[in-house]
């Protein structure tokens, strides 16, 4: 079965172009980068945004503070760089092609598995805007606000359609999708990977569960069997062959012999 295409729209502008002093992209300077996030994504994740220096991450890459700035301006752009990435990939798995035919109902438990996925496959950094908001620029803000408010809109219009066709039970549409999607939300106060299910088999168990929140209903039973319709006699088949008579159940007389007679006669 084939996966349904998805938009080639273009992506939501990022609130941070991080660059620090770098004015030109050389060999390699995305992989720096990269290393210095990593770093940070640790750092963040053990101390949090406030306990957390740039003398910490220089001190666990092994290089110089001029080797980060060079790259990112301080530390809240290494942060929200950070957090981006996972905003991004959350907010956009509504993004279908104009062109996919499946219901609204499987758009909308697909989305959610998506958005689902997304979260566990970007931890720890997409547990950082629920941990910490205040850690944001107001610009940061808007555009985080932004993709989730269009996120939200096709959520609730995919709920709506699903309920037209009878798929969900629910009563308020904006409260059923923020309870859904609050499953993957509040997945910072307690996910921690290597426990007892695996990420595959978490996001198949919270799919489930905000499935039963969206109210989907069970799939229609399938029809009773039509019973085979009864065969009709050939009409080459062999013409009926006579019966046996039946015999006459009385025993048959018994004829009198001749000395008997000439016996009764003298």
């Amino acid at each position: 079965m084939s996966t349904p295409s998805r938009k080639t729209a273009r992506k939501p502008a990022a609130p941070v172009a991080p660059r620090g002093r770098q004015r030109l992209p050389t060999a390699g300077s995305d992989e720096k980068r990269e290393r210095i996030l990593k770093a940070a994504e640790a750092l963040f994740d053990r101390y949090g945004y406030a306990n957390t220096t740039i003398e910490q991450i220089v001190q666990a890459l092994g290089v110089t503070k001029p080797f980060v700035y060079y790259y990112f301006r301080n530390k809240q752009e290494i942060f929200e760089t950070l957090c981006w990435a996972p905003t991004e990939a959350c907010f956009t798995v509504l993004d279908f092609a104009a062109d996919d035919p499946r219901p609204a109902h499987e758009k909308a438990i697909d989305g959610l598995q998506r958005l689902i996925a997304a979260t566990i496959a970007h931890y720890p950094a997409g547990f950082f805007p629920y941990r910490e908001p205040q850690a944001f620029s107001p610009a940061y803000l808007k555009a985080s606000r932004n993709v989730a408010q269009q996120f939200y809109r096709q959520f609730c219009a995919l709920l709506d359609e699903g309920r037209a066709s009878g798929h969900f039970d629910f009563r308020d549409t904006r409260i059923t999708a923020q309870a859904a999607c609050s499953l993957p939300g509040f997945l910072y106060n307690w996910y921690q990977p290597g426990g007892k299910l695996g990420p595959a088999e978490m996001v198949v168990e919270l799919t489930d569960l905000a499935s039963r929140v969206l109210g989907l209903r069970n799939p229609a039973p399938a029809p009773a069997p039509v019973p085979a319709p009864r065969k009709r006699a050939s009409r080459t088949a062999s013409p009926p062959q006579p019966q046996p008579q039946p015999q006459d159940p009385s025993p048959p007389r018994r004829r009198k012999s001749a000395s008997s007679t000439s016996h009764s006669a003298s």
